[in-house]
């Protein structure tokens, strides 16, 4: 050991060693494995860009793209009763909630706004699946029919992204009692004459398929996603069969005749445009007059809330 070992090197070491990375600054495609780089997946709306396999999408981070400009107006929910029946598993239903909502940032896994797509002025509901798995209990069930009504009120389409992994246990029936609720919901923009369009996302299961998600006017979905009231493998287990490859997935049940039409998110915000305009009978948008679909990651967009 000498001077150079002791001083020098470790000396020129801290000099030009590399500063660290921030660990967020990459993403892994769970289907093909590529590295994605945080801005150019953003800017992607989470969809790879190497094999367009569609990630988890926040409802506000959709919505900033789904609205012109990135500019929606929140609609206030009435929150329920919190843990009505007192639920513990391992942990107690409300600390179960605060940690949901320490980590998604939001008070519950419904989102409900309120804006224009192309000019087009419409409500929109959507499902956060990293909440409870975008479970449905008392505050999903009425934020659904906070939707319907502020869309019959405005005299608008209602416009709902799914996302769950059905009735939220903790709740027991009061969570089951959501499904014939959002179908009376439902039932209120039909008599309204509006449109009622569902796009399904991956995962939308459960309650949630047995109810407000299969009953628009139009079904739309992304790709890949899964849809299904029990799952491949409870159905693999109780029929002891294998099942067709792409059981239940989006594909499979356009080619069955449950789905519409399967779209891609980068391509929602247009067809959803031009569905809604048609239902509504409305002039077909031109493409060239059309606002642009949200703000640029350096401009931050303007969210007038009312829901505070």
């Amino acid at each position: 050991m000498n001077w150079i070992t002791n001083y020098v090197r470790p000396r020129i070491n801290s000099i030009f060693s590399r500063r660290e990375m921030p660990e967020n600054l990459w993403s892994k495609c769970d289907d093909c494995g590529t590295m994605l780089f945080h801005r150019e997946l953003s800017n992607n709306l989470n969809v790879c860009t190497n094999c367009g396999h569609h990630m988890a999408i926040t409802p506000r981070d959709r919505f900033t793209a789904l609205f012109d400009g990135g500019i929606f107006s929140e609609v206030k929910v009435p929150a329920p009763t919190p843990d009505p029946l007192h639920f513990r598993d391992q942990k107690k239903y409300p600390d179960r909630m605060k940690a949901a909502q320490r980590s998604t940032g939001e008070k519950e896994a419904m989102l409900v706004a309120t804006g224009e797509i192309g000019r087009t002025p419409i409500v929109a509901a959507a499902q956060d699946f990293s909440f409870m798995a975008g479970s449905m209990g008392m505050y999903v069930g009425n934020a659904i029919i906070a939707a319907a009504e502020e869309a019959v009120k405005l005299k608008r389409p209602l416009v709902l992204f799914s996302a769950a992994g059905g009735a939220r246990m903790q709740e027991g029936i009061l969570s089951l009692m959501q499904m014939p609720r959002t179908t009376v919901a439902v039932q209120m923009l039909k008599e309204a004459g509006l449109p009622y369009i569902v796009v399904l996302t991956h995962p939308t299961t459960g309650g949630v398929t047995a109810s407000y998600a299969m009953l628009g006017d139009v079904h739309i979905s992304e790709p890949n996603a899964l849809i299904c009231f029990a799952g491949p493998r409870v159905i693999e287990q109780t029929i002891r069969e294998k099942l067709p490859e792409g059981f239940q997935r989006a594909e499979y049940l356009l080619d069955h005749g449950m789905l519409d039409r399967v779209t891609p998110r980068t391509e929602m915000r247009d067809e959803l445009v031009t569905i809604t305009r048609m239902l509504m009978g409305l002039p077909p948008a031109v493409r060239g007059d059309l606002p642009p679909p949200a703000a640029t990651e350096e401009t931050t967009p303007v969210k007038d809330s009312t829901a505070e």
